[in-house]
């Protein structure tokens, strides 16, 4: 059946499974990615999200299941039949080349004609605003450049589909969140699927339309960035994703609450019916804290009394890290210009209200996912 412009770019992936030896990397994987789209594959090391990557790349093939790009089966072809182009962590210029002669390397491959070369290249370099730098080499160029000409490189060939491994990992902080706006701006412009694999929690909410985070070679969640921040599936999404501070204890109330050695926590909701144990989330920008004597006399519902221990200035926000308990500690995060005056040793009063709990059954996917606020 011809190709359509609704399957160009579509990546299907039909109950694919990796293994190596014993070790299941991927396992029984079903995603559609949409033509178009700005997918994010996030998770820990070795939760199977490269693996994935490098096979829909043909550079592994899947023991089952499989795959198909633009409406086509791709099971058995090698990389350079498939419409996708890869960029790597490691951008792998050739060093004696110049920027143009990297850009050009992967159409002279192919025989495409030396004047279409020129256009294209001349074109591709544009995209990345890199065009004045054609005649220097990469030993040249700072980082941000030369991930910018691997762009440049990988979108010359036109690729349907876009594959990024964890691309922006050699960059600084500044560059790579400058580079972060750049790429989303770019995949917005050209329209093409771009498939990113990433550690990076911040990466992945500020470029996706999607994100897809893995756990053990499946996916556990798939949604936008604002549902997968605000409505995690599980705990171990919730950990994840941004910090959480965890209770954990026998549900109470119908499954609207958890009893823990620090007190009764609620939720707005049942969503623990049914289940004996549970945990309680709550994320530390829900969390208000203030010095217990100025606090009011009755306590509200949702909160502790701790010591505190330290306090971070992050910037835009104040940081505290709270003793609630004997082995546990706790997290607020206040706005700077609203954030209470503090001092290590103070007795605080810390409070949330019950629609910024989040309730899960009690098991060990927590700890698993991300963090969890350390014993004090």
């Amino acid at each position: 059946m011809a190709e359509t412009l609704a399957t160009a770019g579509g990546v299907d992936i039909a109950g694919i499974t990796k293994r190596y030896g014993d070790a299941t990397a991927v396992d029984d994987l079903t995603l559609q990615i949409r033509q178009g789209e700005f997918l994010s594959l996030l998770g820990p090391s070795g939760c199977g999200k490269t693996t994935t990557l490098r096979m829909i790349a043909g550079f592994e093939h899947p023991d089952e299941g499989d795959i198909r790009i633009s409406g086509r089966s791709v099971l058995g072809e090698p990389p350079y039949k498939r419409e996708v182009n890869t960029v790597f962590q490691a951008y792998a210029l050739f060093p004696h080349m110049t920027v143009a002669e990297n850009v050009a390397y992967g159409l002279q491959q192919r025989r495409t004609p030396k004047a279409e070369i020129r256009t294209r290249v001349a074109e591709a370099l544009d995209l990345v605003q890199m065009r004045h730098l054609a005649d220097r080499r990469p030993t040249q160029l700072s980082g941000g450049q030369q991930q910018r000409i691997a762009l440049s490189r990988a979108l010359v060939n036109r690729p349907a589909v876009l594959l990024l491994d964890e691309p922006l990992g050699a960059l600084d902080r500044q560059l790579r969140e400058e580079m972060q706006l750049e790429l989303k701006l770019l995949q917005s412009r050209l329209g093409i699927t771009f498939v990113f694999v990433t550690h990076d929690q911040g990466e992945a909410l500020s470029m996706s339309d999607r994100i897809a985070i893995m756990r053990h070679g499946v996916v556990e969640q798939i949604a936008d960035p604002d549902t997968i921040y605000s409505r995690p599936a599980s705990a171990y999404v919730a950990a994840f994703v941004g910090q959480q501070n965890f209770f954990t204890g026998p549900v109470a109330e119908g499954g609207t609450a958890v009893e823990t050695p620090e007190g009764l926590i609620r939720g707005a909701t049942a969503d623990l019916a049914g289940v004996a144990r549970g945990q309680a989330a709550v994320r530390p920008e829900f969390v208000r804290i203030a010095a217990e004597q100025d606090a009011a006399s009755t306590a509200p519902v949702n909160s502790v009394r701790g010591t505190l221990l330290g306090v971070a200035h992050l910037g835009e926000t104040m940081q505290y890290l709270v003793r609630v308990g004997d082995d546990t500690s706790l997290i607020a995060r206040r706005p700077t210009p609203e954030a209470p005056s503090l001092t290590v040793g103070d007795a605080v009063l810390c409070s949330w209200e019950a629609a910024n709990v989040l309730l899960f059954p009690a098991d060990d996917a927590a700890a698993d996912g991300g963090y969890v606020a350390p014993p004090a």
